[in-house]
């Protein structure tokens, strides 16, 4: 349970800081840098909402499930597959086969992080 909890926060964190760093590119990208800069920092703020007690739930010197290690690299691959969604459904990216074998790279690395 502590798991899911952890990637859920994760993945909603990931959701607001992709909007923070990102999504002025879109949507106020024409407004002053000031106003896209606390923008982006109420965002970022929500993010951390998220992040901080995904990371206290998950980690196992807290009694959770995973290792500091662990909780990076999910963190890194939750952040590139919110980003991916992000840039192809907001920014209409195409992703191409070169970006499919580094995500296959990457599971690959998931897979090494967490053998035993």
């Amino acid at each position: 349970m502590k798991a899911l909890a952890t990637i859920s926060m994760l993945i909603m964190s990931n959701i607001f800081m992709t909007i923070a760093w990102y999504g002025h590119l879109k949507w106020f990208n024409k407004w002053n840098l000031i106003w896209v800069i606390l923008i982006s920092w109420g965002f970022a703020s929500i993010e951390y909402v998220f992040q901080v007690p995904a990371n206290k739930l998950g980690f196992e010197g807290n009694g959770g499930p995973f290792s500091l290690v662990q909780l990076k690299v999910i963190q890194e691959v939750i952040t590139l597959i919110v980003f991916s969604f992000f840039s192809v459904l907001i920014f209409h990216a195409k992703l191409t086969y070169n970006h499919l074998i580094g995500f296959c790279l990457l599971i690959l690395a998931v897979y090494f992080i967490f053998k035993k």
